[in-house]
């Protein structure tokens, strides 16, 4: 499996970046998860827009959905010069779909929406949800394929039930919005000592910080979270590619 962060940003873009998006692949199968503002122009810069062969959405803030209306554009101007035959599925979770559903058109966008309490087939992937602490609902998700397995937090405070969630995935991708000693929990965020913890308790593989705060020394959200996970952890940063050959 192969995961490329797109966007590293809480809320809205740093200049040039993006917000939350990933790019999974496996077995020529694409998969984008989260599509926030300035995902699309790096998405671009790892394939052609009209290979993406699906999305998942974790909740509708916009740093996670802002560019689904451009996508969508992208969608209907290749099927009309014939790059691209079908249209392109967008799974949401069901609060989310009449939203999502406003912002394209079928037959170039299709929205499609998965139920949280069921594992959700993507091509090669298999997706668990669990509902997060957010004030929007929004899911943290386990994916799959051919037995590397990622964990994403998408947007959370902390819960109990975390650890047990994501035990022993091969990578972390975790939100960390503020730094130790700040409240998350408020704004239904994590801190960076909240995202160590988490690594340790689920004995992860490798921890990678996200959902990056536009403020502070993000050197110190990575020592803060080193400071309780002895494993491997980086701080996202815009085209980053993690790797993993699979395991069967």
């Amino acid at each position: 499996m192969k995961v490329t962060v797109l966007g590293i940003w809480g809320g809205f873009p740093g200049a040039g970046g993006a917000t939350a998006g990933y790019l999974f692949e496996y077995d020529h199968y694409r998969l984008l998860v989260d599509c926030g503002s300035g995902v699309l122009a790096q998405l671009q810069k790892h394939i052609k827009l009209e290979t993406l062969d699906a999305v998942v959405l974790s909740h509708s803030h916009h740093d996670h959905v802002a560019d689904i209306g451009p996508l969508h554009f992208s969608s209907l101007v290749h099927q009309r010069i014939e790059w691209r035959d079908h249209p392109l599925t967008i799974y949401t979770a069901p609060v989310d779909t009449p939203y999502i559903s406003s912002l394209v058109e079928e037959p170039f966008t299709k929205v499609v929406h998965y139920d949280p309490e069921d594992e959700l087939n993507i091509g090669p992937f298999q997706i668990r949800f669990s509902k997060t602490a957010h004030p929007v609902s929004c899911q943290a998700m386990r994916i799959t394929a051919a037995g590397t397995e990622v964990g994403y937090t998408a947007d959370t405070s902390w819960l109990d039930k975390w650890p047990l969630f994501f035990k022993n995935v091969d990578l972390l991708i975790a939100e960390c919005s503020f730094y130790d000693g700040q409240d998350g929990q408020k704004a239904g965020h994590l801190t960076s000592t909240d995202c160590g913890h988490l690594a340790a308790e689920a004995n992860v593989g490798e921890l990678i910080l996200t959902h990056l705060p536009h403020y502070g020394d993000h050197e110190t959200l990575l020592s803060e979270a080193e400071a309780v996970f002895q494993g491997n952890v980086q701080i996202a940063s815009t085209g980053l590619v993690w790797q993993k050959e699979s395991t069967r």
